[in-house]
């Protein structure tokens, strides 16, 4: 299991010692939340921050755009040093487009589902995608409830990707903590994005991230 924690809930003014921080506590990925504040209702992290962390880390950087138009800011995050490099199927730009042009610039593409999509709609792109990240709340906040059905939904990610023939990653962003991580992963969730549970623990984040592998 993958542990990436979402440097949503980070300290804005310390995101450098926040991303060694979590490195040295055991995580795996760091999670980037780009939000443009109409895809959805807030602003977040942009490729500046991203880049300045860049030397403060040497984890697979994940950012996760929850924006309109990806395509138009790919090349930011590029530059900027992520390495996987997610878009919403919802987004207004073409998905498949978006997925070959993060190949072509030699980045991990993948490809986010919010909860009232269909998980058939990505049926037909898994072979561009290297990872499918299934929302477990709606895109947006930090800190909401977990929906319930991302279990079963997750399940039927991971059936489609195994009918497809093609080997890809299942990630579960939002709401996942010690009471529901052993169900995703049994689901077939193998990246698991926690920010609430890890971030704000207050044993600190390695004692948070032991916790998670020990129910895996």
């Amino acid at each position: 299991m993958i542990i990436a924690p979402s440097m949503l809930v980070a300290d804005f003014a310390r995101l450098g010692q926040e991303a060694r921080a979590l490195e040295l506590a055991g995580a795996d990925w760091l999670h980037w939340d780009v939000m443009d504040g109409h895809f959805v209702p807030n602003l977040t992290h942009g490729a500046l921050p991203i880049r300045a962390c860049r030397e403060h880390s040497d984890l697979t950087f994940n950012a996760h755009l929850m924006i309109s138009e990806p395509l138009r800011y790919l090349d930011d995050f590029v530059e900027a040093g992520a390495d996987i490099i997610t878009a919403h199927i919802e987004a207004q730009d073409d998905a498949g487009q978006f997925l070959e042009a993060v190949r072509d610039a030699g980045r991990r593409p993948a490809l986010a589902i919010s909860p009232d999509t269909p998980p058939e709609a990505i049926a037909e792109l898994l072979p561009l995608c290297e990872m499918i990240t299934v929302m477990g709340v709606h895109p947006g906040f930090a800190g909401q409830q977990f929906i319930e059905g991302t279990i079963a939904r997750t399940a039927q990610v991971r059936r489609l990707i195994e009918q497809s023939g093609r080997e890809a990653h299942i990630q579960v962003d939002g709401g996942v903590g010690t009471e529901n991580i052993h169900e995703l992963c049994q689901a077939g969730a193998d990246v698991i994005v926690s920010g609430s549970f890890i971030l704000r623990h207050p044993d600190g984040y390695a004692e948070a991230i032991r916790q998670l592998r020990a129910l895996e």
